[in-house]
Parts: C-alpha cells; sequence; structure tokens
C-alpha cells in the first residue's frame, strides 16, 4: 500500500529537538517540514516497527470510537541528521530509523494524567477498559497512564505495546480469545462499571469494514519482515482476522474486566 493513498498525512523530519528519555525505546520530539512539532517513534528502536504498527493500528481503533488521539503521521527521516548530533546512542538511532517511522502530533503543556487528582466518570473508564482489553493493551497502569489532560481533556497516547501477539509467534487466533489478565492492573478498572453497555456500542461501531480499512493504512515497508515469505497482505490480514475474531468474542475479556474488578 502507498502512503499517498492512505487517511495519514507525510511529513518529513527537519529537526531533532530532544529526547524524551521516560521511553524505554527513546522516542524524541521532532520538528517537521510543515513546522509542527511531534513525538516520533523510531523504527529502529526497541521493539522496532511492530511497535509502529501497533501504535497506529491500536490509535486508530481509538480514534474510530470516539477517543481523543493526538494526529498521527507518517515521519520520513533522512539518516544523516545523524552526522549533527552528539549523542552516541542518539547517533545509532537515528543512523538505524532511515526511512518512514511514525509520529504524534505533540501537545505542547500537556499534563500527565493523575488517577488521583483528575476525575473520570464511569462511562468513560468502561471505554478505555474496554479498548485496552480489546488491543491488548498492557501499558496503562497507575505506575505508567499513557493519558494526558490537554486544554482540560483527556487524550490517549502511547499504544505501541498493544497487540502483543505480534511478538510472541504463537497462533493468533488463539491469542485472539484469550482473556486480558493484565486487566488487573489498570488504572481505570475500579471505575469501569459500564463494560457490558461499552461492550454493545463499540461492537456496532467496529464493523469489519472500518477494521479493514485502519489495518490498510499500515505501510508495506514496516510489514516485510527479513526470513518470512508472507506477502504485506498476509501479514495485514492477520491483524485484521486477529482484531475481527477478538471483538466477535468480546464477552471473554469483558467477564476477566468484571472478575478483576471484584478483586481490586
Amino acid at each position: 500500500m502507498s502512503t499517498n493513498d492512505s487517511q495519514i498525512r507525510t511529513v518529513q523530519v527537519t529537526r531533532y529537538v530532544t529526547p524524551l528519555r521516560e521511553g524505554g525505546s527513546l522516542p524524541a520530539i521532532v520538528e517537521a517540514d510543515d513546522d509542527f512539532l511531534y513525538v516520533l517513534k523510531f523504527r529502529g528502536a526497541g521493539q522496532g516497527v511492530k511497535a509502529l504498527i501497533a501504535e497506529l493500528i491500536a490509535g486508530e481503533i481509538a480514534r474510530a470510537l470516539g477517543f481523543r488521539i493526538p494526529e498521527i503521521v507518517f515521519a520520513l527521516l533522512d539518516p544523516v541528521m545523524a552526522r549533527t548530533e552528539p549523542d552516541e546512542e542518539i547517533q545509532d538511532l537515528l543512523r538505524a530509523s532511515g526511512g518512514l517511522n511514525l509520529g504524534l502530533h505533540y501537545l505542547s503543556r500537556a499534563i500527565t494524567f493523575d488517577a488521583i487528582v483528575n476525575d473520570v466518570d464511569a462511562r468513560l473508564a468502561s471505554q478505555i477498559v474496554w479498548l485496552d482489553c480489546f488491543i491488548t493493551n498492557v501499558d496503562r497502569t497507575a505506575r505508567n497512564t499513557n493519558m494526558l489532560i490537554w486544554h482540560k481533556e483527556l487524550w490517549l497516547i502511547d499504544h505501541g505495546a498493544a497487540l502483543y501477539f505480534h511478538h510472541s509467534g504463537q497462533n493468533w487466533a488463539e491469542q485472539a480469545v484469550k482473556p486480558f489478565g493484565a486487566v488487573k492492573d489498570h488504572v481505570l478498572l475500579s471505575k469501569a462499571t459500564e463494560l457490558e453497555t461499552v461492550d454493545a456500542e463499540f461492537c456496532r461501531i467496529l464493523t469489519p469494514e472500518r477494521i479493514a480499512s485502519i489495518v490498510a493504512l499500515v505501510p508495506d515497508a514496516w510489514l516485510f519482515q527479513e526470513g518470512s515469505t508472507d506477502s504485506a497482505e498476509e501479514q495485514r490480514l492477520v491483524y485484521t482476522r486477529f482484531l475481527e475474531t477478538r471483538l466477535a468474542h468480546s464477552e471473554i475479556f469483558v467477564k476477566e474486566a468484571q472478575h478483576a474488578k471484584t478483586l481490586v
């Protein structure tokens, strides 16, 4: 798939601004040729392009469900930028990340969500818990909420740890129908009292056509795996079928979340 045919804009990174060292894979704030700042997720970092695939698919699913998500863009990076970076670790990262990366619009002066300070009603809490169970996002805990308050509204960020089935090498069909045990550590679980209502609503929104259109956004360049004979389209089909199967069996992760909630 050509990125020019997608709904995602493509920008050219023009300046490396500063690393965000709280992230394990060294994301950074960069400036692009549209004069906006982005949080750049590098293809050469950590889990590589699979983290970018998860960020893109999970983020656009969240957007389709009505959550506030920073704009996601494809970000072209010229590895020559490494020449002007004094930090050797960052030099290596830039050299390893030439080509197509992923950026999220930088929410300037946003503050980190704090469950003690920031109130979330039962409906929104249930929606976020449902989303994270569906996309198997293990990274929404009290230690690392991956939520921001920007202009007094709640925004969801950082979904690179979602869809972890694609790291396991195990059968995707088996993974799709598994409960989401990590929900027990979800920062909003105690407030998620409307999961069944949300389940019915979100299952109606996420039609097969909508899921397929989101997965179709993944660039071919991120789907070619060394040693694999599967085509990019075959790999997209795995993501589509995983999500469709998980949605068709959503009662499994809803019941798991409800059970975990009784233990909180």
